[in-house]
């Protein structure tokens, strides 16, 4: 039995991850309206890759 791990696969395996859009916008600090964009886009559930590939903050430079 072989107990190689293959780095390349874990990280994308974590971007495979579904998550539920709500938690990510509470874990990431998202705002409701752009929450609202997330869902619309892409309904209740999506990747982590998906959502952090699509999901825009406002800038915190003013």
């Amino acid at each position: 039995m072989s107990s190689h791990i293959n780095i390349e696969k874990v990280g994308e395996n974590k971007l495979r991850e579904v998550w539920s859009v709500e938690d990510f916008a509470r874990r990431h600090r998202i705002c409701k309206e752009e929450e609202a964009r997330l869902k619309k886009l892409f309904g209740d559930f999506a990747t982590k890759q998906e959502l952090l590939s699509n999901a825009q903050r406002p800038s915190l430079l003013r």
